[in-house]
């Protein structure tokens, strides 16, 4: 896991949780604790997908969006695969059996170094209400594999915000069913 921006990036400005740097004439923003996210494809026995819904201040409205959340932040060199059964516990109440990674994507390659890694997790027990810590505010969503896409579509003709990696996960479970386990080198 990348701990910091190159050594030939200037630091611009450096906050308690996200720095600006310049790497030639590129500018873009760089986590200060973490540059790894996991982002959750999780679907119960009963084939619902489980998502969550949160109020993101930088876009001023709520979003639906995969479980996820930093690697490495509350516990230094964090094992990916531990971070994304902590943080499917605390977003959704439950609790994943088994979980291997998908495949990597890069968070937003204009703006950002942070690469998320997409992880499959399967056989879930529910163990809480989940909803989050501390000041979060999280409600979950299981919506059936089957209607997602019309879930979905439903929710942006509400004017809802998608995170777009809920579309990848509808494609990665997609990919599932006709027998494509993964694309990633080294999944686990």
């Amino acid at each position: 896991m990348d701990k910091g921006p190159d050594v030939d990036a200037e630091m611009l400005y450096a906050g308690q949780h996200l720095e600006l740097v310049r790497k030639g004439h590129w500018e873009f923003a760089h986590r200060a604790q973490s540059r790894s996210v996991v982002g959750i494809v999780a679907v119960t026995d009963e084939d619902e997908l489980l998502l969550v819904e949160q109020h993101r201040p930088p876009v001023g409205q709520s979003v639906i969006e995969l479980p996820a959340g930093l690697v490495g932040d509350e516990v230094p060199d964090e094992d990916l695969l531990d971070a994304t059964r902590r943080e499917l516990e605390e977003e959704t109440g439950y609790t994943a059996a088994e979980a291997r990674v998908l495949c990597r994507v890069p968070s937003s390659a204009g703006l950002t170094d942070e690469i998320v890694t997409l992880v499959r997790a399967s056989k879930l027990k529910q163990v809480s209400s989940g909803g989050g810590v501390d000041d979060e505010e999280i409600t979950v969503h299981r919506v059936p594999v089957t209607e997602a896409s019309a879930w979905l579509a439903n929710r942006v003709t509400e004017d809802r915000l998608i995170d777009p990696r809920v579309f990848a996960a509808l494609w990665w479970l997609k990919q599932e069913k006709q027998g494509l386990r993964t694309l990633s080198k080294g999944s686990e």
